[in-house]
């Protein structure tokens, strides 16, 4: 770790597979995610990158938020209906209110958590993701998603995986692309947990949005922030869940992934989502 880089918090386990660079001047995915959420740990490049996309598809907003929330209600459904006690939380992104931990932690204290994020600036932040219930456990591992094998034994010091886990990987895949071969990391690690175990994921979509404002999107993205990302249509992402029986309502877009009530709103997100249970 060189010295530009955010010390590690106590608790985290630092692994790095393929750091990003600390670079300020330009946008990441993260703090761009971070900003279009309403938070405060983004930079100049960050909101000009945000509001270039949002002149191309203001339903980002929306898409952000309703991503956020298909996170929560997903937590709560496998910590509480389907009795999951122990998450592997891939691709976790800069802290905000309804963490991982938190929300499972409320519905069983007992529950341990491992968060595996590769950018400096949620490593920077991830006391916050260490703040457990005294019941329970959390951990964070500073690795990239490619690198599966450190993720699962460095994850196996905290979670036991001859038990379920349930393995989140919301608004991550897109980040992976296929030269990396993105259905190949998420088989390893359904395979390195048991039957019973849950997978839950959403995923940009490129059959949703019209070709000229998902063209907009490529090009504002690929300019300006740091991953290039790969949108992909809906029977693509229904690959990630080989091996796996889905959750109703399937898959979906996440505002329709069992919403806790009737909105009134009719805005639409370009994100496609799912749960599956490892047979």
């Amino acid at each position: 770790m060189t010295s530009d880089e955010p010390a590690a918090p106590s608790g985290a386990i630092v692994s790095k597979a393929g750091p990003l660079p600390f670079d300020t001047s330009v946008a990441n995915q993260a703090r761009v995610y971070d900003y279009l959420l309403g938070g405060k740990d983004n930079y100049a490049a960050d909101r000009a990158a945000a509001e270039a996309v949002l002149k191309i598809a203001p339903a980002t907003v929306f898409t952000a938020r309703a991503n956020r929330a298909f996170l929560g209600r997903v937590v709560r459904y496998l910590a509480g209906q389907a009795g999951m006690r122990q998450f592997l939380d891939i691709g976790t992104g800069i802290p905000t209110s309804g963490n991982t931990h938190q929300v499972a932690q409320e519905i069983a204290p007992q529950t341990r958590v491992v968060y595996v994020d590769y950018d400096p600036i949620v490593l920077a932040h991830a006391r916050a993701l260490l703040t457990s219930h005294e019941a329970g456990a959390t951990e964070y591992i500073d690795a990239d998603l490619r690198d599966t094998g450190t993720i699962l034994s460095q994850a196996r010091r905290l979670l036991d995986f001859s038990e379920p886990v349930a393995i989140t990987l919301i608004s991550i895949m897109h980040a992976i692309p296929d030269s990396d071969d993105p259905y190949g990391i998420v088989a390893k690690l359904l395979d390195a947990v048991p039957s019973g175990s849950y997978i839950a994921l959403s995923h940009m979509a490129s059959d949703i949005l019209d070709d000229s404002t998902q063209q907009g999107l490529e090009n504002v993205t690929g300019r300006l922030i740091q991953q290039q990302l790969t949108y992909r249509r809906r029977d693509q992402v229904a690959r990630f869940f080989e091996g796996t029986d889905l959750v109703a309502p399937g898959l979906v877009r996440v505002e329709e992934w069992q919403p806790d009530h009737e909105t009134g709103d009719t805005s639409r997100s370009f994100l496609w989502c799912a749960v599956g249970r490892k047979r």
